[in-house]
């Protein structure tokens, strides 16, 4: 079976970069591409914030800090990114068009050997999997929050091959993640499944003004003694992620409530509220009401 040793991730964002992290803290050559120096600028500063809170939490030692950092390459030629890489991360906008466009691309420039995999957390990989031009080697590989969890999905599609499903959990495991091994296509995946219909209906009781954000999320950590809630957790995610999701399957399916929740989601998208990597969502940052001890009998 084929021996992973270069890794490429395609998209710098925040998974692209933490998917990177665990491929070079695990040995490997990684290499991160991205379609400017301006979002690769931003990524080298996020990856140092990476790297620096794995040290503090020690998961890697100092000395391994600039070992770690020295196995990143950045690259905004697909050329060159693509040069002898035996495994793709993508990590791009959640559009099947524009997924199977780009994989495209570096279908025609990374080796024959190589396995492609999407972080997709919404999108079945049957529906862009012919547009990699290599399916048989092609599956899902979702990440949810490697920084705090060790759980990744590996979802095929049916046109996905053992042996590329063997490639993939063997890399999973080198990285020290806990593979969930899927036996079909789902939308969602295992968590996201049930995670999405939660968010679904926290937004439809927001969006009907049935109860604010700030109760629905009391309501949720006070009965199931939980320290976050659903809008909370939403911020966490990013709301312009919740919103692309939410209006996607909006769009498929066509529901009515759907619909309304995405447009309740959209102003926090225009006005650039999207969470806390903004500093503002539902909530303000880096001290969100949530986290306050007294949150639970506020009304504010």
């Amino acid at each position: 079976m084929m021996q992973v040793q270069r890794v490429l991730i395609v998209g710098s964002g925040t998974m692209g970069r933490k998917i990177a992290f665990l491929s070079a803290a695990a040995g490997f050559d990684t290499r991160i591409y991205d379609i400017s120096e301006g979002v690769l600028s931003d990524a080298r500063q996020g990856m140092e914030r990476i790297i620096a809170k794995a040290v503090s939490r020690g998961r890697i030692t100092s000395q391994e800090e600039s070992l770690v950092r020295g196995r990143i390459a950045y690259f905004t030629d697909k050329v060159q990114a693509a040069q002898d890489v035996d495994f793709l991360s993508e990590s791009i906008p959640e559009d099947p068009v524009l997924k199977g466009q780009v994989f495209g691309e570096f279908d025609k420039l990374c080796p024959e050997h190589a396995v492609f995999t999407t972080n997709t957390s919404s999108l079945m990989p049957s529906m862009f999997a012919d547009a990699t031009g290599r399916p048989d080697r092609f599956a899902a590989l979702h990440f949810h929050n490697p920084e705090v969890d060790r759980i990744v999905d590996i979802m095929p599609h049916p046109g996905t091959s053992g042996e590329t499903m063997g490639a993939i959990r063997r890399f999973v495991e080198a990285i020290h993640m806990i593979p969930i091994e899927m036996k079909k296509e789902n939308p969602g995946y295992v968590f996201n499944s049930m995670f999405m219909s939660l968010l679904g209906s926290a937004l439809t009781l927001a969006a009907r003004d049935v109860a604010s954000p700030e109760d629905v999320d009391r309501s949720w950590m006070g009965v199931m003694q939980m320290p976050i809630g659903p809008f909370g957790m939403m911020d966490q995610v990013g709301l312009e992620t919740v919103w692309k999701i939410t209006d996607y399957w909006a769009s498929v399916t066509r529901a009515s409530q759907a619909k309304a929740n995405a447009a309740y989601l959209r102003p926090f998208v225009d006005e650039g509220r999207l969470g806390a990597k903004t500093g503002e969502g539902f909530y303000s940052y880096p001290s969100p009401a949530w986290s306050r001890p007294d949150f639970l009998e506020g009304s504010q």
